[in-house]
């Protein structure tokens, strides 16, 4: 499942380019292996995953990442390559998309899916998709209609995990409620194999763990902003609250929103509304993105690379966005090695002299 020898961009020098240049000349190439071994898998609940997944945030999402149709073929192709490598975990929402687009990543998902040429490798995709709490979905009955919805946008017969996108309770608890109770009838009606929930804290987490597990549905993950960009005292305790519960933490924006990969400066900002949010805390990461380089150069790795394979080491299935074949690829070189304990520490370090922090979602609870 890792690879196929009919794809020869899903393979990596084992040697980077700074190395080779200083090897002898050699008669022959260098091996190349790829970057995920095939029996790298981790569990979710009953589920088995890719110690990386990726999101598709973006897929349709114009007004942040600048969607236009005519990405779809390298989306595709995207898609493609990180399924060759062994990814077999894509995240989702019914929400993601922009105005009319709204449902298009699940759209595109499932259209990739059915058109991908290996079948043994399609069966084994897990989509992991979240069901906006919309004030409007008032029921459990509404909730399992969302459910269904995106069945048939994915075109699949059941979801990997279905996901509550965010928690009612700092402003509409009564609806908390039947949103649990909507996890537990898609997965009673079996429409989902699994369930998860997204931007939760750790007090609610542990009280929808409970209230599951009462009604016998057992949590599988709590996905929540976490990286060394977001490794406050709320993300730790998190993490915590789901190691002690067997609960898997799912890492999104395990690069802050693109500012841990050192493209950006405060004079080179991306387009769009991610510019304010960089404006304001690029300035203050020097500390971290100089560790983040100096292990980079040493490891012969990119900074992206190491940021998640961060996430990784805590624990965290991290699922960077993607977008183009490069950033797949670039992403893939994250999986096949781990920071040693050291090198964790300088990170953390490096963080926590960084005066500026990711803003948390509005919605995640305490």
């Amino acid at each position: 499942m890792a690879f196929s020898i009919s794809t020869p961009t899903a393979y990596f020098s084992c040697f980077n380019s700074s190395n080779q240049s200083s090897l002898p000349s050699l008669p022959f190439k260098p091996l190349k292996f790829p970057p995920f071994w095939p029996w790298q898998k981790v569990k979710m609940g009953p589920l088995t995953v890719s110690p990386m997944g990726f999101g598709t945030w973006a897929w349709g999402n114009q007004l942040l990442w600048g969607y236009q149709e005519s990405m779809d073929t390298d989306l595709q192709q995207t898609f493609n390559l990180a399924v060759d490598n062994g990814i077999n975990l894509f995240d989702t929402a019914d929400s993601y998309g922009t105005g009319r687009l709204n449902g298009k990543s699940e759209k595109l998902l499932g259209k990739f899916i059915q058109e991908f040429p290996g079948k043994q490798m399609r069966n084994d995709i897990v989509i992991a998709t979240k069901f906006a709490a919309y004030p409007w979905r008032l029921t459990p009955g509404q909730f399992v209609k969302a459910c269904k919805a995106s069945l048939e946008r994915l075109q699949v017969e059941q979801i990997g995990i279905g996901q509550l996108h965010w928690s009612t309770a700092n402003y509409a608890p009564p609806q908390e409620l039947a949103l649990w109770d909507g996890l537990v009838a898609m997965y009673e009606q079996g429409f989902v194999r699994a369930v998860g929930v997204s931007n939760y804290g750790p007090k609610q987490l542990i009280k929808i763990h409970d209230y599951l597990k009462a009604r016998g549905v057992p949590l599988c993950s709590a996905q929540v902003q976490f990286s060394l960009l977001s490794m406050g005292e709320d993300q730790m305790e998190i993490k915590k609250v789901c190691d002690s519960l067997g609960i898997r933490l799912i890492a999104y924006s395990p690069l802050g929103l693109g500012m841990l990969t050192g493209k950006y400066t405060s004079s080179r900002l991306p387009l769009g509304p991610r510019a304010f949010l960089f404006r304001q805390i690029l300035p203050g990461l020097e500390p971290l993105l100089n560790s983040l380089g100096e292990i980079a150069q040493r490891r012969g790795k990119t900074l992206p690379q190491v940021a998640i394979n961060w996430c990784i080491c805590k624990g965290a299935i991290p699922i960077p966005g993607i977008k183009t074949v490069k950033q797949a690829e670039e992403n893939l070189g994250a999986l096949g090695w781990r920071l040693s304990s050291d090198e964790l520490l300088q990170l953390e370090y490096a963080a926590s002299e960084s005066p500026q922090k990711m803003i948390q979602n509005i919605f995640q609870t305490r």
